[in-house]
């Protein structure tokens, strides 16, 4: 007698190897295409600290200076340097800008661009006492090489802290 029942395979069909190989592909383009995703939001994450910290630290600086139009951030001593810059759109409605000057500094390899505003918001006649706003604009920048000016860079969110600070009659 013949057996009519036919052995069963165990190898694999070549449409079922292309199948897999293409579903393998797949999953492994969209590991690698979140991971460069989150490594580029984790760079993006850390700079926006560094402007974050650099912008409490130079706004509780000027403030305890007194919240004077002299105050130069190059003064602390961490590099701060100013620059030729175009300033970031509606600055203006923020303040007035110190000397029409923004400042750089490098911090974990990014170039933070700083723009320090001042704005006298009211005036006590009978205490003589003003009222002054102080703004820290910290945005990340970066360098172009073609003509070696700064811009500033759209893609990540600029950090704007406001405090206010009062100048009496003694001047600060």
């Amino acid at each position: 007698m013949f057996n009519t029942k036919r052995n069963c395979r165990t190898a694999f069909t070549l449409v079922e190897v292309i199948a897999t190989s293409v579903v393998l592909c797949i999953i492994a383009i969209g590991s690698l295409n979140f991971q460069y995703f989150a490594a580029r939001d984790s760079k993006m994450s850390q700079a926006q600290i560094s402007a974050t910290r650099t912008a409490q630290l130079l706004l509780e600086d000027w403030m305890s200076k007194g919240g004077s139009e002299d105050y130069d951030p190059a003064s602390l001593g961490l590099g701060f340097s100013p620059i030729e810059a175009a300033h970031p759109e509606g600055s203006d409605s923020l303040g007035s800008k110190l000397r029409n000057t923004m400042f750089s500094v490098t911090i974990d390899e990014n170039l933070l661009l700083v723009l320090l505003m001042s704005k006298d918001v009211s005036y006590d006649e009978s205490a003589k006492v003003t009222l002054r706003q102080l703004c820290v604009y910290a945005s990340i920048g970066k360098l172009r090489e073609e003509d070696k000016t700064t811009q500033i860079v759209d893609y990540i969110k600029p950090v704007i802290l406001t405090t206010f600070v009062r100048l009496d009659a003694g001047g600060g």
